[in-house]
């Protein structure tokens, strides 16, 4: 909220000072702007000097780095170079990042590279490089990135890399590193990830390193470490994944403190000659993958229960003897469960996969090459479990004998996900390719195409995260989750996860943008290239592999300005300019902006003087903070039911006992303030049955309150959502359509003036006790137009486009022309919600273009919302067409909402007797006092003519209905 000070410090000088001050200011702007500008090399000489080294010693082939030899590298942009946006101290540019990947560089690193003293991101993964790690990188203290990985370095890791103070990640994974582990790396205090998996390191796994306090990934997998297993490695407070697969440990057992290791999500020690028995790890709690096979284990496997978030246990090629563990049947995620190739003895038990809750999510158990005799129970699996028992006793049983054939190596294998969408048959012009995804149409769009790999995923089988996937990464990319096609994920050695991901630009209609926009690209880049995604525990690291810039993307990154020539005296004479332009506008600036401000601060004090008096009269009270905190015992978490863009909704009683919704800004400002005073303004002159009541506000102390009558059933979101106790009848749904439609009405036919309520939605739909609908919140509400000079009403308010996504209505997000049909178009999305209980978009999928497919294909009440019980289906019929309408793209294809209502009236009316006088109560209460409505047949579909005036409508006086 803005007060009178601070942000108005301006208006304590006068005009004069405002503007001689103003003046300066941009006098000083445009002479340093342009005296930087005319500076002809303003990286920092040594940076420049070791750019032009690093070049120097690599091979580049595919002249990628052309333009290394042109200009200065920061106001150049020289590929892969990208610097600090000002200078440093020392007046200089610096280099803060060198993102050099896939591009078939080979050659050696140079030493010069310790000079880039300011850099953060040293990425040269995926080329060719020979050599060693230059141990000058250890003199980048400003370094967080260190991306090697994917190379051909040889040598040892060197010392110096252990006093890198804010190193985050060093990945060194698939190149030719030899030698132990620097002892020195257990300084590395602030990194979080070591993955220098598929090397040639040897020697012992310091114990040192378990006094790193951030350490979360730890990939030594493929690499010739010996010696024994640290115990000490339980200390580490942050371990995820623990990942030390096909080393040689030399007959080194499980240390049993690592079932101490509490934040463990992934334990993979396959292949790393370890003895003795297996560990109890029964007190890790979220464990989820534990992978012990091709060692010597001996001895039974632990009695006691492992976590309930196991995916994945491989417990195969062992010595390991005794029964198979009851607590197997009570892990609900699992899907790959492996203990081939063992001395286990005694049955099967089925209550494995009988007890599977979800049998759509895979299990494989692969239990061959033991001594079990039989199956205990029912040896009917449910679909997608696959059991493997040769090689045991039990197939000797001519009942299970099924289960004792040769096995497919390739199961799970997924190399290809289709989509759910067809697209016509003609193809995009190249490189544009079919946006299937979009959320209403196949649109031809560029996308951008990224080579991904999951490194040490926590599961088995990918197909039952790829949606839960899908929507962490669009989320960690501040993207749609209808913007990515997952066009491909295969299962590589490791195990990990290979993808290749399309990422397409915002769809809105058919002129939307073909592309991405440049800065956007550059900005999903960077999300990939730093690291700026969230880690996942259950999909755990991943690494870039590629990017595939299409042609008109090609050249985003690195553009190479052209840069003319200037003389000292035309630069001279531009400055001058300049300076004798600067000081006139910097005097017409200032003042207008002292205008302006002082324009603005005096119309909201007006405004909330005159709202305060006049709102008093018209029956809105005004609250004092003190009321406020009583009421809510002083806003106690207990007493929030809600929370939304504005910030919380906490529950209240009035000193007169009356229960109340008192809504709470998180935060005051310019904009909130607006909002505040328009849903004060608005609903104190607007009453109507199917409107929430605004009962007063309270303004005061910085914080801005709105009390409104208290709706004890919450959100119609919230009783569509699958998480709903009870359903909603396909009667109370109508009914809540029909209350809305009115409350709408009154807005735009009886309000005075007229008012476009701008942001209907289902959580803006609120349900007494009775489940009487009221439509709440009108802080981004406009007023209708009025008449112009010549009496004509517009047919629009030009605005900034508001609202949520999914009830907007495309017209006016491409015009920026607000309409009465603009809420019509909302309250059809709220009407499909009613019907088929989707979300406005959902997993990429938009309700609009769902309904509508399944109405073109004759498939229209496979969709509809069967937790609503029964209902007469020409009911539901007239009332989807109806909501279709609404939803047309075609403004004046839609229809008024006079029309609607009256609409639904008429569908009221056709709704069989016995289904109304379940709800004569709430009938009554939505303000429709009906007679007894003429009874329709669930198969026949009535017509009705009426004469309905509008205000009828508005008001519920019961219409006339003969029926015809």
């Amino acid at each position: 909220m803005i007060r009178n000070s601070g942000a108005f410090s301006l208006l304590g000088m006068s005009k004069s000072r405002a503007c001689t001050f103003g003046a300066v200011l941009l006098i000083w702007l445009c002479c340093s702007s342009l005296l930087v500008a005319a500076q002809e090399g303003i990286t920092d000489p040594v940076e420049v000097k070791a750019l032009q080294d690093i070049r120097d010693s690599l091979i580049d082939i595919n002249k990628n780095l052309s333009n290394w030899r042109r200009g200065d590298p920061c106001t150049s942009n020289w590929t892969g170079v990208l610097c600090f946006n000002t200078t440093k101290e020392d007046a200089y540019l610096h280099v803060r990042e060198l993102q050099l990947l896939n591009m078939n560089l080979s050659g050696t690193l140079s030493p010069s590279l310790g000079l880039l003293s300011y850099m953060e991101i040293l990425d040269f993964m995926w080329n060719s490089i020979t050599g060693s790690i230059p141990p000058e990188i250890g003199n980048i203290k400003s370094l967080k990135l260190l991306l090697l990985n994917g190379n051909q370095l040889t040598g040892p890791l060197p010392e110096k890399l252990g006093y890198l103070p804010i190193l985050d990640r060093i990945q060194i994974d698939q190149n030719h590193i030899s030698g132990p582990i620097p002892k020195s790396f257990a300084y590395l205090n602030s990194t979080k990830h070591f993955h220098m998996n598929n090397n040639s390191i040897s020697g012992q796994i310091p114990a040192e390193l378990s006094r790193l306090p951030n350490l979360v990934h730890f990939l030594l997998d493929n690499n010739n470490l010996s010696g024994t297993l640290p115990p000490d490695l339980y200390k580490l407070p942050k371990l995820l994944i623990l990942q030390l697969d096909n080393n040689q440990f030399d007959g080194s057992t499980i240390p049993p403190s690592y079932g101490n290791m509490t934040q463990l999500l992934k334990l993979s020690l396959r292949n790393c000659s370890l003895r003795g028995p297996m560990p109890d790890l029964s007190r890790i709690p979220n464990l989820g993958y534990l992978d012990l096979s091709f060692n010597q284990l001996a001895g039974p496997i632990p009695p006691n229960k492992l976590s309930e978030n196991m995916t994945t246990i491989d417990l195969s090629n062992n010595t390991l003897n005794g029964t198979i563990p009851a607590y197997f049947s009570d892990l609900p995620r699992l899907q790959l469960l492996s203990i081939a190739n063992n001395s286990l003895s005694g049955s099967v038990p089925s209550t494995i996969w009988q007890t599977r809750t979800n049998g759509n999510e895979g299990l494989d158990l692969h239990f061959e090459n033991n001594r079990l005799s039989n199956i205990s129970g029912s040896t009917s699996l449910p679909q997608n479990v696959t059991l493997w028992l040769q090689g045991n006793p039990a197939c000797s049983n001519s009942s299970i004998v099924k289960f004792c054939g040769s096995q497919n190596d390739d199961v799970n294998n997924q190399s290809s996900i289709e989509s759910n969408v067809t697209c016509p048959p003609q193809s995009c012009p190249p490189p544009y390719e079919y946006f299937q995804t979009s959320p209403i149409s196949c649109f031809c769009a560029a996308p951008l195409i990224f080579e991904y790999r999951l490194k040490s995923p926590g599961f088995t089988n990918f197909i039952p995260y790829r949606v839960a996937f899908q929507d962490y990464l669009t989320s960690g990319l501040e993207l749609h989750l209808y913007q990515l096609d997952l066009a491909s994920a295969i299962w590589e050695k490791g195990p990990r996860l290979k993808m290749q991901l399309k990422l397409f630009p915002v769809y809105v209609n058919e002129n939307s943008s073909h592309t991405f926009n440049d800065s956007e690209v550059r900005r999903i880049i960077s999300m990939f290239t730093g690291w700026n995604i969230p880690d996942s525990e259950l999909y755990g690291p991943y690494e870039l592999l590629y990017i595939n810039l299409l042609d008109p993307y090609r050249n985003v990154l690195f553009v190479t300005p052209q840069k003319s020539k200037i003389s000292t005296g035309a630069l001279v004479g531009i400055v001058l300019g300049a300076i004798a332009g600067a000081v006139t506008l910097s005097a017409v600036v200032s003042l207008l902006i002292v205008r302006k401000r002082s324009r603005d601060y005096l119309a909201i004090s007006k405004r909330r003087r005159v709202s305060k008096a006049s709102l008093k009269i018209e029956g809105v009270k005004y609250f004092t903070y003190a009321e406020m905190a009583l009421a809510t015992n002083n806003f106690n978490s207990s007493s929030q039911v809600g929370q939304g863009g504005y910030g919380k909704v906490y529950k209240g009683f009035l000193a007169d006992g009356r229960a109340v919704a008192i809504k709470r800004a998180e935060e005051a400002s310019f904009q909130g303030e607006r909002e505040f005073l328009t849903e004060i303004e608005l609903l104190s002159r607007v009453h109507h049955r199917n409107l929430v009541s605004l009962i007063g506000f309270c303004d005061e102390g910085g914080e801005q309150m709105l009390v409104y009558e208290f709706m004890s059933n919450g959100t119609l979101k919230d009783h569509l959502s699958a998480k709903a106790k009870e359903p909603l009848s396909f009667v109370t749904r109508l009914g809540i359509a029909l209350a809305s439609a009115k409350g709408i009405l009154y807005l735009h036919r009886e309000a005075d003036p007229p008012i476009f309520h701008r942001d209907v939605k289902a959580s803006n739909i609120l349900l007494d006790s009775k489940y009487n609908a009221k439509v709440a919140d009108f802080g981004l509400s406009k007023l209708a137009p009025v008449p112009n000079i010549e009496g004509d009403v517009p047919g629009h308010i030009s605005t900034v486009v508001k609202g949520t996504p999914g009830y907007l209505d495309p017209e006016y997000f491409l015009t920026h022309k607000l309409t009465d049909k603009s809420d019509v178009y909302s309250l059809g999305v709220v009407f499909l919600e009613l019907l088929t209980g989707m979300q406005p978009i959902s997993h990429g999928k938009n309700i609009v273009r769902e309904v509508n497919i399944a109405y073109q294909t004759g498939m229209i009440f496979s969709i509809v919302d069967g937790r609503m019980g029964s209902y007469p289906s020409d009911c539901v019929d007239k009332f989807l067409t109806l909501a279709m309408k609404c939803c047309n793209d075609e403004t004046d294809e839609r229809p008024s909402m006079i029309d609607v209502v009256w609409e639904l009236e008429s569908i009221w009316h056709m709704m069989p007797e016995s289904d109304n006088k379940t709800t004569d109560t709430m009938s009554t209460d939505i303000g429709m006092e009906m007679t007894s409505p003429s009874a329709c047949s669930l198969l026949k579909n009535p017509c009705v003519s009426s004469e309905i005036s509008s205000s009828d409508l508005v008001s519920g006086v019961a219409p006339t209905i003969t029926p015809r």
